[in-house]
């Protein structure tokens, strides 16, 4: 397989021509179900929180079973580890995973009483694999409009700077959406989009270490990346998204989204029965 088979590819010039409304917008949840008042002022001034205690070890010790059987089907059909996207449209587990109500509850203070589930994917970093992710905004690749998305980044396995854990620029996605440039041509980055001198648009990078059933939660503007693997060790992590359901999503992607929590009024999103494969 060539390198570049795992490069993630945005339909950016279809998306850059959609008018988006790019701006953070905070979290303003009236009373709150999960996370403490001192979080939310954590995520809306620095664009994230992490250490978030998800799921028990007997609980990840059976999803990690689960996606190494997953993964090795995958591998077997001939795709690689960063091939594993829009899982909850495929796998009734995944499905099942994204209502989980500790989650839902956690990403509600977040983002409101009407929460829309949109998007699974499996990032899963094999031992020395060599690849890294360039600083990015995740909201460049996505054709959303307002910016009312927020993606938890569940750990299936420990991450760590070892192991290239995700990294953060605090303060970045107070920046509104930054200029980029095309780095297609950049083998080993998994991404297309680089925003250069990341770190002058915040904080100090910050390293996102996680144990086994932990998770982190940031902004669709908030400036991330990762380093490549050199270990011995594989660094796999599920990405949860959502959104506010006043969101709305172009082409075609309304399809994707499934209400978790509350409704959807304006009827902005298709709402995806659970499918039957697990």
């Amino acid at each position: 397989m060539a390198k570049r088979d795992f490069k993630i590819i945005a339909d950016i010039d279809n998306v850059v021509e959609l008018e988006r409304d790019l701006r953070f917008h905070p979290a303003t949840a009236a009373s709150l179900s999960s996370l403490t008042a001192s979080q939310i002022e954590t995520f809306n001034t620095r664009g994230y929180v992490t250490d978030l205690n998800i799921l028990t070890g007997e609980e990840v010790a059976d999803l990690r079973t689960y996606f190494d059987g997953l993964l090795a089907r995958v591998l077997a059909s001939g795709q690689d580890s960063y091939t594993i996207s829009s899982a909850h449209m495929r796998h009734g587990r995944v499905y099942d995973l994204m209502k989980e109500p500790r989650i839902v509850d956690l990403m509600g203070d977040l983002l409101g009483d009407n929460v829309i589930g949109w998007g699974a994917h499996f990032f899963c970093k094999m031992p020395n694999d060599g690849k890294w992710v360039s600083w990015h905004q995740d909201a460049s690749y996505w054709p959303l409009t307002p910016s009312k998305t927020a993606t938890m980044w569940l750990a299936i396995d420990d991450a760590d700077t070892e192991n290239a854990c995700m990294r953060f620029v605090p303060g970045s996605h107070l920046k509104g959406h930054l200029t980029y440039r095309m780095s297609e041509d950049d083998e080993d980055n998994v991404l297309n989009q680089t925003v250069d001198n990341a770190e002058s648009y915040g904080g100090d990078p910050v390293d996102v270490i996680l144990k086994a059933g932990q998770a982190s939660v940031h902004s669709d503007l908030l400036l991330h990346g990762s380093e490549a693997n050199q270990s011995a060790r594989r660094r796999c992590g599920l990405t949860l998204r959502y959104c506010a359901a006043d969101v709305q999503a172009h082409m075609g992607w309304q399809d994707k989204g499934i209400v978790v929590r509350g409704s959807d009024p304006d009827g902005n999103w298709t709402n995806q029965k659970r499918p039957e494969e697990d």
